[in-house]
């Protein structure tokens, strides 16, 4: 696959950086097309979709987990400290 990305890369690149006009750039862009409709390409594609969901789905869990480790931890910290008189948290003048 990383050969294809290199390829779609390149062609890109070529399309975007070179002076050859439209007739080039169309038949450029027919071969995307074909290679896009290719269905080994198109379940590359499927498959690199589903591992990104996974992947968010797990990244979401750690996140959550973490902020909610960071929220008991600054819970204990505040609770655990004596109350000030006139400290960020007073509501006294």
């Amino acid at each position: 696959m990383s050969k294809l990305t290199l390829g779609l890369a390149f062609a890109a690149g070529y399309v975007v950086g070179a002076k050859a006009g439209r007739e080039r750039y169309e038949q450029i862009r027919k071969s995307a097309a074909k290679v896009a409709e290719n269905p080994r390409v198109q379940s590359a594609t499927d498959a690199a979709k589903e591992k990104a969901g996974e992947v968010a789905a797990v990244a979401a869990d750690v996140a959550r987990e973490k902020a909610g480790e960071a929220v008991e931890a600054v819970k204990e910290k505040v609770s655990s400290q004596p109350e000030q008189p006139g400290g960020p948290l007073s509501t006294a003048p």
